[in-house]
């Protein structure tokens, strides 16, 4: 998947670029802080970057919940100050009560700030932990401002094109995969080629990795103002993926079958031989139908369905008119299953 690796780091330049931007606009506002505030500038450089993320909405929840988990730290501290005098055994309970506050619903990111911002008012606050407490707070909010509004007004992302070529790319990973193992049932067995036999847990991650980038496109759009300039209909990115997953999930369970009938002397079932020819154009003709959908247009890919559509037909009839060998169950009949339903899960909407 070159091209989605090219579009991440991409992304992550662009991300590193308005960091850097956030970072330096905070610290020349930092001196102009209120009161002791300015006396800690080095805290809003630090802000932004932790405001920093790839998506607006994201920015706003992460910067929130850092200055939360902050809040809540600095309050800690004053609580040990107030009731007892820094010890080994002070600072061990109420970091371990900092790391428990951490896990409460809601704080997220926050929750490593609680012990860590307690622990600051503790050991650099010392006796001025009042002065550093609000001037930590000021100035990382301040920071986590100016991140937030470097990330909604200066090309605020949009993660549409990731999630484009991902759904892409898997489609035409699923269409080779069928097409590799079409071609494996009529060579001469055991196969030459048997990559396809592999490739099971891959097509499983990169699933997975599709799932995430369509989420991640869905979280880019809210609160963005670039939504209105370049709409998408990321409804239908989660409708195509929820397809290609159970595609994904049905051509799994073709590879093992077949990789059973080929490599494995000891299963109950196999692949009749007046099955092989009828059984690899059905399920050659699937994969040049998924691959199809990156390229051709909606006439093509019409009939490319109808044309796998026929050949998984025309095999049901040929593994319907022959009997099987006693004591064996034809593996053809459950492959056959799995194509008809991945034809029904991306077939062409009326």
């Amino acid at each position: 998947m070159a091209g989605l690796s090219a579009a991440l780091a991409a992304q992550r330049l662009q991300l590193a670029a308005k960091a850097a931007l956030a970072a330096g606009l905070a610290f020349a506002i930092a001196p102009l802080m209120p009161g002791a505030a300015s006396h800690y500038a080095y805290y809003a450089p630090l802000g932004a970057l932790v405001a920093m993320y790839h998506n607006v909405a994201g920015s706003v929840r992460q910067g929130a919940q850092a200055l939360a988990g902050l809040a809540m730290g600095i309050g800690l501290a004053f609580i040990l100050v107030s009731i007892a005098e820094p010890s080994p055994l002070t600072v061990a309970l109420f970091m371990g009560i900092g790391v428990l506050l951490g896990g409460l619903p809601g704080i997220g990111s926050g929750s490593d700030w609680i012990p860590t911002a307690a622990l600051l008012v503790l050991l650099v606050g010392g006796s001025n932990a009042d002065d550093f407490s609000f001037g930590y707070l000021v100035q990382m909010g301040a920071g986590v401002a100016v991140g937030i509004a470097v990330n909604f007004l200066i090309f605020p992302p949009l993660h549409f094109d990731a999630a484009a070529s991902s759904l892409n790319e898997l489609r035409i990973a699923l269409g080779r995969q069928l097409t590799d193992m079409g071609t494996a049932i009529t060579e001469e067995w055991p196969p030459k080629h048997e990559d396809w036999s592999r490739r099971s847990d891959e097509l499983a991650s990169a699933a997975s990795s599709v799932r995430h980038l369509v989420k991640e496109a869905d979280a880019s759009r809210r609160a963005n103002p670039r939504r209105k300039l370049h709409p998408r209909d990321v409804d239908k990115d989660y409708r195509d993926l929820r397809e290609l997953e159970r595609v994904t999930f049905h051509i799994q369970d073709m590879t093992d079958v077949l990789s059973d009938v080929i490599w494995e002397s000891d299963v109950p079932y196999e692949i009749p031989l007046q099955d092989s020819e009828p059984l690899a154009a059905a399920i050659t003709a699937t994969g040049e139908l998924l691959a199809s959908y990156s390229e051709a247009d909606e006439q093509t890919q019409k009939q490319r369905f109808d044309a796998a559509k026929e050949a998984v037909e025309a095999c049901m009839a040929t593994a319907a008119g022959r009997e099987s060998a006693e004591g064996t169950v034809p593996a053809s009949e459950s492959v056959l299953l799995s194509l008809h339903r991945i034809l029904r899960a991306v077939r062409p909407q009326d």
